[in-house]
């Protein structure tokens, strides 16, 4: 929380840190609270934090589901300068509120339903709220960045209960839920829950963006921007986060980039990826791959061996298959099976392998993994096998999307191959690797990779 109790019991503010909206912070939301003072009732004042500081406009209110601010006439056009959108979690079902708000904030998804009511006569544009977001709907679907610099943003509010003295508080309390574009608005039919009457409504997909780079907080000083007047668009987003800005650059295209993600602690930095600084690991990773370097092909039948010592101290049985042939494998360069079960009652598992021998510290891209995966069926395993690293986005992509996939990265390969050698050449690396090569050949064969199913 920003601000210090001083000796004398009076909270020291930061004015620049008080008016950051923090993702997931819960802010007080007390319809007749001063703009003036930062804490109420223990936590940050929602007028303190939304207000422009002077006073010379409107409270940003959320009153209502969908609350946008007045619009503002600058000189390259009206615009809306952003819109407040509170969903109720506690109202859900009520004639209120007979709809569900879906958040997924981890990935960066919200599924909104707009504001039309069983009792509302009209279409779904008939209700201040709805209207408000189909408008806005032009601009986020914008063709061109003119177009997008004059979107209002979404900023997002959930309904949250606190406990304080003794009791637990449904209302006057909000969860700052994040920035957002409109990805796609649909027209439904909805039913209410008490009567068993259809009726229209709209519901909007909503991209929760990135704001990584401002240290996940949102600085309303932007929409002190937007909401001036004396601002052209482009002017008033020039304090927007990147993700925004982003967007407004490149569309929709940007959006896979732009939303926001947890990142599981499944994803490794490229220092962890990579032998220690200066230690032997790392001297001999640059000697295979000095190596291979002119033989990259034979490096395929390496990768194979390690995907085998990996994957058979699973548990599962491995059996080694073959190496297609170089040239065309359209993300494929070797091909195993990991036979899973106990003896007499097992299931086999096509492994796809993928090799890339890259000088160490060499990035692999989401691009590349996608090649891979891309090949896999239903029931299939891949491994990518490569003497550099995976990039972030890369692994997030493999977390996030579930794939079956295997990421061996340098620091890994060289300690199997370490492993190998001293099992098997007396720790001599060399004579590994040598022994790799000459076997390439003999490995190589044309085959589908559901053959080794019958093998």
């Amino acid at each position: 929380m920003v601000g210090q109790l001083s000796a004398a019991g009076i909270v020291d503010i930061d004015l620049a840190q008080s008016r950051l909206l923090g993702m997931l912070d819960v802010y007080r939301y007390a319809r007749g609270a001063s703009p003036v003072q930062f804490l109420v009732d223990g936590y940050p004042n929602y007028h303190y934090v939304t207000a422009v500081p002077g006073g010379n406009k409107p409270k940003l209110m959320l009153e209502a589901g969908i609350n946008p601010s007045a619009v503002v006439k600058p000189s390259d056009g009206p615009r809306c300068p952003v819109i407040a959108i509170r969903s109720s979690p506690w109202k859900a079902g009520h004639a209120s509120n007979p709809w569900h708000d879906e958040f997924d904030l981890d990935h960066g998804h919200v599924r909104y339903y707009g504001d039309h009511k069983p009792s509302t006569v009209g279409l779904p544009g008939a209700t201040p709220g709805n209207r408000a977001l189909i408008d806005a709907w032009r601009y986020h679907a914008g063709t061109n960045s003119s177009i997008r610099a004059m979107a209002p943003p979404l900023l997002l509010f959930r309904s949250t209960t606190v406990s304080r003295g003794g009791r637990n508080l449904v209302k006057g309390h909000v969860q700052f839920c994040g920035l957002a574009l409109i990805e796609r608005l649909e027209h439904v039919v909805q039913r209410d829950t008490k009567t068993g009457r259809s009726f229209p409504n709209i519901v909007l997909d909503l991209a929760v963006l990135d704001l990584a780079d401002r240290g996940d907080t949102l600085d309303m000083q932007w929409i002190d921007d937007r909401r001036n007047r004396a601002y052209t668009a482009v002017q008033a987003n020039q304090r927007a986060p990147r993700s925004w800005q982003q967007w407004i650059a490149e569309g929709r295209a940007a959006i896979p980039r732009v939303r926001r993600r947890v990142v599981s602690s499944r994803v490794k930095t490229s220092a962890e990826q990579a032998p220690p600084v200066d230690s032997t690991e790392e001297l001999e990773l640059a000697r295979l791959y000095q190596f291979f370097d002119g033989k990259k092909h034979a490096f395929e039948l390496l990768a194979a061996r390690v995907a085998a010592q990996l994957l058979g101290v699973s548990g599962a049985v491995y059996r080694e298959g073959w190496l297609t042939r170089s040239g065309g494998d359209g993300g494929m360069d070797f091909v195993g099976r990991l036979d899973v079960g106990s003896p007499g009652s097992t299931t086999p598992l096509v492994v796809l392998g993928q090799a890339k021998c890259v000088q160490p510290g060499t990035s692999i891209s989401p691009d590349q993994v996608a090649r891979v995966v891309a090949r896999l069926r239903r029931g299939w395993i891949g491994v990518f096998v490569t003497t550099g690293t995976f990039s972030r986005q890369a692994q997030i992509e493999v977390i996030d999307d579930q794939y079956p996939l295997v990421l061996v990265s340098g620091r890994t390969l060289i300690d199997q191959v370490l492993k190998m050698a001293a099992a098997d050449y007396d720790g001599d690396l060399d004579a590994l690797l040598q022994a790799i090569a000459a076997g390439y050949e003999a490995s190589v064969t044309h085959r589908r990779p559901e053959e080794i199913l019958f093998d």
